[in-house]
């Protein structure tokens, strides 16, 4: 199983690569143009070329849904490497820095593949599909990043590990909540570049790119995703203090991981909460958002990795 395991995930590090290829592709509009070239002896060769089309048309859509069908299959064959990890294994597959980056990458990629079915608008008009040309290529990178750097053996759970059931559960809801707010940092990123201020009104915006989904869309992408993880986020928070009493002694104990999740559930705590009360929408959420993508990521790797406390068992 442990074979299968690493078979499924190079599979999917391959098919990653290849939608991220194929997103970035359908977002630039890329179209295949047949031309007659003229002599002056008459018509000439038949000559074809490759150009940009905010119209669409030509291969942007086919490759736009060939992104689609990568996806999903790189997100399926994610799944399968974490259920062959854990026959493999005997426990939860997300103990060390190798099984929680690929657990990591699965859960964003599951979690676009859904909000890009949801919102997807088909018919030649921009689809979510614009968000896999960010979000694909941060699965890319996680999956790179665990192929080179991190080891990928089984090896025992470390004392503080050994209760599979709180493995199984607070670990989840972490990875869960960090591929929802993901995607939620894919979408902020776009509506940046997407929004420019409308001249003369007060808090209207404009599209700046055709390709693009709308600015009003992204920003209900980026408040929906994080609706879903916020709760995640604290759910997970929860059950680390109960396993924490369990381990430790203590609920919380300000353990920098813990004290590094608390401050980024925050961030997004003060997100909903600037939304909700005070009408914060467009740049000023979305700016938020990408703050607290950063402070996901520092808590991911940077505690993980460089910060020692009770939480440093990355297994590198």
């Amino acid at each position: 199983m442990e074979d299968l395991s690493l078979t499924a995930f190079w599979l999917a590090l391959i098919a990653t690569a290849a939608a991220s290829v194929f997103y970035w592709t359908h977002l630039l509009g890329v179209r295949l143009v047949m031309r007659r070239l003229t002599t002056d002896a008459g018509e000439g060769p038949l000559v074809a070329s490759v150009e940009r089309s905010d119209a669409g048309g030509g291969w942007a859509e086919p490759l736009g849904r060939l992104g689609t069908l990568s996806a999903w299959a790189a997100a399926a064959l994610l799944l399968v490497s974490l259920v062959a990890r854990w026959r493999a294994a005997g426990y939860a597959p997300w103990s060390n820095m190798w099984e929680f980056t690929v657990a990591f990458a699965a859960a964003i990629a599951l979690f676009y593949v859904v909000f890009e079915l949801v919102y997807n608008q088909g018919g030649g008009r921009p689809s979510a599909r614009a968000l896999g040309a960010l979000v694909q290529p941060v699965v890319l990178a996680l999956l790179a990043v665990s192929a080179v750097f991190f080891p990928s053996q089984i090896r025992p759970l470390v004392p503080a590990l050994q209760n599979a059931d709180l493995l199984a559960i607070h670990v989840a809801t972490m990875i869960l909540a960090y591929g929802a707010l993901s995607v939620s940092f894919a979408a902020a990123a776009l509506y940046l570049v997407q929004a420019a201020p409308r001249p003369g009104t007060r808090g209207a915006v404009r599209n700046r790119f055709p390709r693009l989904p709308k600015a009003r869309v992204l920003d209900e992408i980026a408040y929906r995703s994080v609706m879903v993880g916020f709760p995640l986020l604290a759910l997970g928070i929860a059950l680390g203090a109960y396993w924490g009493n369990s381990a430790w002694g203590r609920y919380w104990g300000w353990d920098p991981k813990e004290t590094s999740a608390l401050v980024t559930w925050l961030i997004y705590g003060v997100y909903l909460h600037m939304r909700g009360l005070r009408g914060w929408s467009g740049t000023r959420s979305a700016v938020v958002l990408v703050v607290g993508f950063g402070a996901v990521m520092f808590t991911y790797f940077a505690v993980n990795l460089w910060v020692s406390g009770l939480h440093s068992y990355a297994g590198v």
